[in-house]
Order: C-alpha cells, then sequence, then structure tokens
C-alpha cells in the first residue's frame, strides 16, 4: 500500500508504508527525527562555532552505533526476557572482522568491510546462542558473559590482533576504506556518519517489522511461560536461537561501523564486559519495552559520559548520579516517559488539571499544601522506622 493519508476512529493518521501507520503528532515526530539525524553534521560545525564541546560527531556517532547494537539486544530482552551479558561479543567481532580484513586481507571498500563484519557477527551469535541457549536467567547470562571474556582475552592476548594497542582499519595507499573505489579525504567522517544514519533507519524499519510479526507473538509467549509454549507446540529453542541471532546481527552491524568511522579498535573499547553493560543499561535507560528507546538511551548515555569527563576527573560520579534520577524519574525510561501513560505524560496531565483546578478555586492551594505535609511526613515516619529497624532491630 502506497502512503497517504487514513482515517481511524474519526482522527486522521498517516500511512508511512505497509502496516505502519502513525497519528499525525507522531508523524510530525518522526520527521522531527529524521530530519536531526540528517542534520547532525551541519549542527556540530553550529556547535564548534559556538564552542559547544560535547556536540562533537564522533560522539554522537558513538551513541548511535552502541544504541543500534542496544535495538537488538533489546528483541531478546523484551520479549523472551532473557538478559544478555555478551553482546560486546558480536560488536567487537564486526569491529575486528574489519580491522582484520583491512590489514591482513586488504579489502579497501568500505561497504565489503561492513558486510563481512556483519556476517562474522551473525556466525559468533549463531554459535554462541547454540551453546549458551541451552540454559535460561542467570545461566544464560553467565554464559554470555564468559563468551565475551573470552574473545576479549583472545584480542587482548594475540599479537596479531594488536594486543592491547588494538589494530588500525587504515587499508590501502589511501590510508583509509574506500567508497566505490574512491577515497573520501576531509569528507571521510560525515560521509561514514551518513551512512551509518541510512543503516540505523533501515534497521529500525526491520526490527519494527519484526516485532509487528507472528515471530514477535511467539516470543511474547516464550518470555510468558517457556513450558507452556511448548506445550501448545512452539519450537522454543529454534525461536530463541533465532531471536539470538537477529540481535547478533545488530551488534556485528553496529561494530563494522564503529570501526570504519573510528579506524582503529581497541579490545576495552569493543569486546571489555563493561560494553555489555552499556548496551545493557542503553536499552533500559531509554526504555526497553519501546522500538527507539535503546537508540536513544545510546546517545544519551554517552554524551553525559563524555561532557562528564570534561567536566570533572569524578566523572562517573557525575553520571551516576545524572542516570540515578532519570532512572528513578523516568522508571519507563526516557522514550516510554514520553509514550501514552508515560510520567511525563502524566505529569503534565496532572499539572493541567490542577492549573485549571485553581483557576476555578484558589482556596485548593491550602488542601495542596496540607496534603503535601501529610506525605512528606508520611516519608519522614517510614524512613525513621526503617533506621530503626536497621539500627536496633526495633520497628
Amino acid at each position: 500500500m502506497s502512503p497517504g493519508l487514513v482515517d481511524r476512529d474519526g482522527e486522521t493518521h498517516v500511512r508511512v508504508t505497509s502496516g505502519l501507520v502513525l497519528s499525525k503528532r507522531r508523524f510530525a515526530g518522526l520527521i522531527a527525527g529524521v530530519l536531526f539525524l540528517f542534520a547532525v553534521p551541519d549542527l556540530v560545525r553550529v556547535a564548534q562555532a559556538l564552542d559547544i564541546s560535547f556536540f562533537q560527531l564522533g560522539v554522537i556517532h558513538r551513541g548511535l552505533v552502541f544504541g543500534f547494537a542496544a535495538v537488538g539486544l533489546n528483541l531478546l530482552l523484551r520479549h523472551t526476557e532473557l538478559v544478555s551479558f555478551g553482546h560486546a561479543a558480536f560488536f567487537g567481532t564486526g569491529a575486528y572482522t574489519a580491522a582484520v580484513a583491512a590489514v591482513y586481507l586488504d579489502v579497501t571498500g568500505l561497504l565489503v568491510l561492513l558486510l563481512l563484519a556483519t556476517a562474522l557477527g551473525t556466525v559468533m551469535a549463531g554459535v554462541i546462542g547454540a551453546l549458551s541457549l541451552r540454559h535460561t536467567g542467570l545461566y544464560f547470562a553467565l554464559l554470555t558473559l564468559a563468551f565475551g571474556q573470552l574473545l576479549y582475552a583472545i584480542a587482548l592476548g594475540q599479537s596479531a590482533l594488536g594486543g592491547s594497542d588494538g589494530m588500525p582499519v587504515r587499508p590501502g595507499e589511501a590510508n583509509e576504506p574506500l567508497l566505490f573505489g574512491q577515497a573520501l579525504g576531509d569528507a571521510y567522517g560525515v560521509v561514514t556518519y551518513y551512512i551509518t544514519a541510512v543503516v540505523v533507519l533501515v534497521g529500525l524499519l526491520v526490527m519494527w517489522r519484526i516485532i509487528n510479526s507472528p515471530f514477535r507473538y511467539a516470543l511474547d509467549a516464550i518470555g510468558q511461560d517457556r513450558t507452556r509454549a511448548e506445550f501448545i507446540g512452539l519450537p522454543v529453542r529454534r525461536y530463541v536461537w533465532t531471536a539470538f541471532v537477529i540481535s547478533g546481527v545488530y551488534g556485528g552491524v553496529a561494530g563494522g561501523l564503529f570501526a570504519v568511522f573510528r579506524r582503529y579498535v581497541t579490545p576495552d573499547g569493543t569486546l571489555y564486559f563493561l560494553q555489555s553493560g552499556d548496551i545493557l543499561y542503553m536499552a533500559i535507560l531509554g526504555g526497553f519495552k519501546t522500538l527507539l528507546g535503546p537508540l536513544v538511551g545510546g546517545v544519551v548515555l554517552i554524551v553525559l559520559e563524555f561532557v562528564g569527563r570534561s567536566v570533572t576527573p569524578y566523572f562517573e560520579f557525575l553520571t551516576g548520579t545524572v542516570l540515578l534520577i532519570l532512572v528513578f524519574g523516568f522508571p519507563e525510561g526516557i522514550v516510554g516517559s514520553l509514550g501514552e501513560g508515560g510520567v511525563f505524560r502524566r505529569a503534565v496531565g496532572q499539572t493541567r488539571h490542577g492549573v485549571a483546578s485553581l483557576r476555578e478555586d484558589p482556596s485548593v492551594a491550602g488542601d495542596w499544601g496540607r496534603r503535601i505535609g501529610r506525605g512528606l511526613r508520611q516519608q519522614i515516619d517510614e524512613s525513621l522506622t526503617t533506621l530503626r529497624v536497621v539500627l536496633f532491630g526495633v520497628s
């Protein structure tokens, strides 16, 4: 079906493609997001002129690729309720595949490097998934962590892979990957960013198709009750393995994009287990019950880390405090809180209702004050009770 306007429940909606129908507000948000994504290089130049240090192309690109990997992980987290601590393995496999192909196979084509990174990331996900998905829960999480650390140890200990120093991704006489046989020179960073933006949009569309297909509902059934899913005839292990491989594809693509943009990879920057923790946290921070949440969470987390490093040597404390505020203030994640029923939307609705009530009857301000006072006293009493129990064992 072609794009156009459709009527639903008496309201005009926009049909973007077959099956994808958005309200006018969401469609406007989609257009704004796409325009912002492609305007980032121009905005970076404006930010540089205004001496805004945190808005850099490399920072935004890093957030996008790690957020893209989190979009893949979110397929497991949201629908099968499996938590993986090893998704940096696929990200790192993609990144190192691009580096090895450039250094040892003299592959100069940028797109070929990305295809190889995707292929090896997919193979790695298939192998690790086949070995890990015999288990669930904590054992599955620990197995994925173990495989990720095994790959990290291999990259760290092999001199052919550069050891702790890492490897360059600078093939040929041009000392950089080529696009259709042409060196990009000073435009390299901007062009690879635009390629990343296109890949991210295509990947989001593919993931949207997946999570709006019967396959997604099968994964939901497996996540809710694996035994019941087996009894109704679902091939549970095959479905979960397929979801795991799909998530690995996103990780491999993200790693390849990271490598060709940076033109250098290291074990700590790609395979270290803390990178897996970051990918998982990005999904939760942005809102793992949404499609765009992990991507937004990736950009937010990377920007916060960069700003923290530029402001104070204790950047972990600063970024940790900000992230705690975000988590407790927006329990559905950043994007989830902006959606229908989210904290932000509820707060806006309550504020509007309160303002309207105050206009109709100013005396309600006194009732609000008394309610706030009672709430504070209750919180203080509960805190003191908890403190007495902890210190003296007396309730």
